[in-house]
């Protein structure tokens, strides 16, 4: 399992330092994991496929795909999520502004606002 938490990790391009702080664990723990010294229990185990969306499977045995197919719905609100992770940072800003912005206006606002959406979306996909 060690060299799938370590290809994990760097399929995601995090440090063992920003790995081991999305699962609130210490980078040392990250370090032993990947080098064999420790097994990481079940439970950081299922942690680690909850945050990162990975197959358990996968992770435990090397069987089937690093990640899990998510459906769509899913995909879009993983999407946001990790938009909204980061308070500090300026898309989260935005995104919230526009969310507030839009939950004041007027009902006949918010359908001309939906309305130029879905022809906007409609553009996009005859451009494609």
């Amino acid at each position: 399992m060690n060299e799938r938490i370590k290809a994990l990790r760097k399929e995601l391009k995090l440090t063992q330092q920003e790995f081991a702080d999305k699962l609130n664990i210490k980078r040392g723990a990250v370090a032993n994991y990947e080098i064999g010294r420790n097994e990481p229990i079940d439970a950081v185990v299922s942690l680690i496929c909850k945050t990162f969306n990975v197959d358990e499977g996968w992770l435990r045995s090397g069987e089937g795909n690093m990640f899990l197919e998510l459906p769509e719905e899913d995909e879009e609100a993983a999407y946001v999520s990790e938009l909204l992770e980061d308070v500090d940072n300026d898309m989260y800003k935005i995104i919230k502004e526009v969310m507030h912005t839009y939950s004041k206006l007027s009902p006949k606002s918010k359908e001309v606002l939906c309305d130029f959406s879905a022809k906007l979306l409609e553009n996009f996909k005859k451009g494609s």
